[in-house]
């Protein structure tokens, strides 16, 4: 992307006309580019991001929320057998479900672990969105993709889903830990850092008591690399056009707002209204 030009005073006559000096004029004029520019690279700092080429399925969206649209999966075959992680549910075991099993209602969350809008809602929300599941307001529904590595190209979304699969293998605290170490440690989703298992694995001792032999040796070998595909195509069969969507009882909550995820407390409230 080009830079905004800063030379729009180009052509201003500073040498007065009878009605005083023009050079305030100039310099307001030159503040209100200026400005505009400093709007511009805010703005560039998430647009520059989704500019992937062509053949890119990643392309922002923008209206009352900001996404990722989806282009399709990026999971692609996986060799070797399908295992289920202990704890997974839902069809196939392709939904991940924390909270009281009872709770009288249910928040899906649609994300992609390379997701910078996913990112910035669970930074900004998600230890509300904890909070209200372990006070029992809800059960939240993980419903994760991986279409991010066909537009971006590389293996990083399904291969921290593969290595989420082992985490939820040790048990569903291990994997929301895990989930939440991921979002907090996500690299610029065009660097495909999370393709590196070995990298995966140091993230991983920031969770206590996760990397047991087994969680290890689960994510060397991507044993859960084929279960990381069908949970990618479940998601892809959802009919969810972007992520990320948080719907409450399958009515979709608007979590972003002008270009960034709403307060905890304008999360609160929308809940709680949607809940009576």
């Amino acid at each position: 992307m080009s830079k905004n030009s800063t030379n729009g005073t180009n052509g201003t006559n500073n040498k007065g006309n009878g009605n005083g000096p023009r050079k305030p004029a100039g310099r307001a004029a030159t503040e209100r580019l200026h400005e505009e520019r400093r709007r511009a690279e805010r703005s560039a700092k998430i647009r520059r991001r989704t500019v992937v080429g062509a053949a890119s399925a990643a392309v922002l969206a923008l209206a009352a929320g900001v996404a990722f649209a989806v282009g399709g999966s990026g999971g692609g075959a996986q060799s070797g057998p399908l295992v289920v992680p202990a704890n997974a549910g839902g069809p196939g075991g392709t939904v991940v479900t924390y909270g009281k099993a009872d709770a009288a209602h249910t928040l899906e969350v649609y994300e992609d672990f390379r997701c910078p809008y996913c990112e910035q809602l669970e930074t900004t929300d998600g230890p509300t969105m904890q909070a209200m599941a372990d006070n029992g307001t809800y059960k939240i529904e993980y419903h994760l993709a991986t279409f991010l590595d066909k537009g971006l190209g590389g293996k990083g979304s399904r291969t921290a889903l593969a290595a989420a699969g082992a985490a939820l293998n040790e048990g569903v605290d291990k994997f929301k830990a895990f989930h939440d170490v991921l979002y907090a440690n996500q690299p610029d989703e065009r660097d495909d850092a999370f393709a590196d298992t070995g990298h995966l694995l140091d993230l991983a001792g920031k969770v206590p008591g996760l990397k047991t032999d087994a969680f290890v040796k689960a994510v060397q070998d991507g044993t859960y690399a084929p279960w990381a595909a069908e949970v990618s195509k479940a998601f892809d069969n959802s009919g969810v056009t972007g992520t990320p969507t948080v719907n409450l009882d399958g009515k979709k909550l608007e979590v972003f707002s002008n270009g960034a995820a709403v307060t905890p407390e304008q999360f609160t409230a929308m809940v709680k209204q949607a809940t009576g």
